[in-house]
């Protein structure tokens, strides 16, 4: 998770991802969205996360390899309710060609939705 600044809400966010993650029911992959039931961050649009590749940083980030433990590293990326609708009902592509299309800064608190 990126963030224009510090927030005690990032550690619930991710506490709260890491323990939805690890219940077998609700296991998120790239492309799955999490609704958080409010905004991710003091006066923000976006209330969902999407689970994306950690495109900021490439793909030398994506995987680590420690001896025979592998860890996949995936962006949580803020998004809005209408967007979250947009993954689920047209896909991930469409959400993300839809978000590079519009040149925003998804870490921005004040962005706005563009679906």
């Amino acid at each position: 998770m990126l963030s224009p600044n510090e927030d005690p809400r990032h550690v619930e966010l991710l506490a709260m991802v890491a323990n939805l993650h690890a219940d077998a029911r609700y296991r998120l992959k790239v492309g799955s969205t999490v609704s958080i039931g409010r905004p991710w961050m003091e006066g923000a649009v976006a209330d969902h996360l999407l689970v994306s590749l950690p495109y900021p940083y490439g793909p030398a980030l994506e995987r680590c390899e420690l001896g025979e433990r592998h860890i996949r590293y995936l962006w949580l990326v803020p998004i809005t309710a209408a967007e979250a609708n947009l993954a689920r009902s047209q896909g991930l592509e469409a959400l993300e060609r839809l978000l590079e299309r519009g040149d925003v800064n998804v870490v921005s608190p004040k962005r706005r939705s563009l679906a």
